[in-house]
């Protein structure tokens, strides 16, 4: 432990293991501990605290689901499938299925989860040691040897305000949304989600343990549209979209309580994901860039009416701003609504709260930091 003096001593990731198994943890859900902050200042806050949870269930089409599937007689090499609405292709094994998200994947996951059992029409590409052309059966989860939920964009930085200046109504990748500004949809809960909570995503990395809808799931690396170095504010927190990572569940230990499938008009489905990570309190400043107020963080308003790579971000607002409801730009005013749920981020905080206390859930500094070369690139045109 080190100390300057006059303020508390830090911390080490050993401190907090022996604190685990001796049952003396201290740990609060975010929310809670803003409070302890406000009424007993920070020093005392961080002092009587160890671990603060994070938590969002935020919605996400970026996922894959992989199924593995034992062999048929005579054997099949899946080409494609239909499993109930969803649609996918086979994947590195002769019967692995990879079943996009967005495709019906969120409804497919919520029925097996749920018990039931889904029609399964398989074709191969058939060779001399897997001569099947086509299989038509039932699936159920018990029939499921080994699967995965894949979270490409398992867990991000900050989120954003999907908007559209466009007449009518606009999709989004949270809803549609009517134009010209008449409503909006906020994609991030703000304060206590795990992307705030932990700039940088500082304390997630390779091997990194996410509570990922009851189950204990593993950081892979990092996730689609990782952008490590966006504009932050003097503590530190992301202004827009940035550090984001990946996230792998075991299927089989998935609790459907905190899962929800939706359906948007284009067709496509998406998946509501309740998540809950610890936040190591190791140093004074870490409990400051937790007890943040609402009105110090900002998310960036996005078009969607306009269709580019680049879509316009008129202004930026805070998310104290965003409580009230609407928001209002100049002549515009902009009515907004969430589009992940503040309820099922409470109820798993709860939870992972209980099994830090408990011992039942690891607590892991990550054993390789995310990278900071930046993964989104455009993609244009051949001269």
């Amino acid at each position: 432990m080190s100390s300057s003096r006059g303020k508390p001593p830090n911390r080490s990731e050993a401190e907090l293991h022996q604190l685990q198994r001796s049952g003396d943890l201290q740990v609060l859900p975010a929310a809670e501990f803003r409070e302890q902050v406000r009424s007993k200042g920070l020093e005392a806050a961080f002092r009587s605290t160890h671990v603060v949870v994070a938590s969002e269930a935020c919605l996400t089409h970026q996922a894959t689901l992989i199924l593995h599937l034992g062999p048929s007689d005579p054997p099949i090499r899946v080409r494609q499938f239909r499993l109930g609405s969803a649609e996918g292709s086979g994947g590195h094994g002769n019967t692995d299925l990879v079943v996009p998200i967005n495709q019906g994947g969120a409804t497919a996951l919520g029925d097996l989860l749920a018990g039931r059992a889904l029609p399964l029409v398989l074709s191969g590409n058939p060779s001399r040691q897997q001569p099947r052309l086509e299989l038509e059966t039932e699936l159920r989860l018990d029939q499921i040897d080994g699967g995965r939920l894949l979270l490409h964009r398992g867990i991000n930085e900050n989120g954003v305000v999907a908007f559209s200046s466009r007449e009518g109504i606009t999709p989004t990748p949270w809803g549609p949304v009517l134009g010209p500004w008449g409503s909006g949809l906020v994609s991030s809960p703000g304060p206590g989600s795990i992307g705030l909570s932990m700039p940088g995503l500082q304390q997630l990395g390779l091997g990194s343990p996410v509570m990922v809808a009851g189950a204990i799931g593993w950081v892979s690396g990092a996730g689609s549209g990782h952008q490590p170095n966006p504009k932050r504010s003097a503590l530190g927190h992301a202004l827009s979209p940035g550090a984001c990572c990946a996230v792998d569940v075991n299927l089989h230990d998935l609790q459907p309580q905190w899962l929800r499938a939706t359906r948007l008009p284009d067709g496509s489905t998406g998946l509501m994901v309740a998540m809950a990570a610890p936040v190591l309190l190791l140093t004074l400043q870490q409990a400051e860039q937790l007890a943040v107020n609402p009105d110090e963080l900002e998310v960036p308003l996005i078009d969607y009416g306009v269709p580019r790579r680049v879509r316009p971000s008129p202004t930026s607002v805070s998310y104290g701003e965003l409580s009230k409801g609407s928001i209002r730009w100049g002549e515009q005013q902009l009515l907004v609504a969430p589009a992940h749920s503040p309820r099922l981020a409470a109820e798993i905080a709860e939870c992972l709260s209980h099994q830090l206390r408990s011992g039942a859930f690891p607590l892991r500094l990550p054993f390789a930091a995310l990278p900071e070369r930046s993964s989104p690139r455009g993609l244009n045109e051949r001269p």
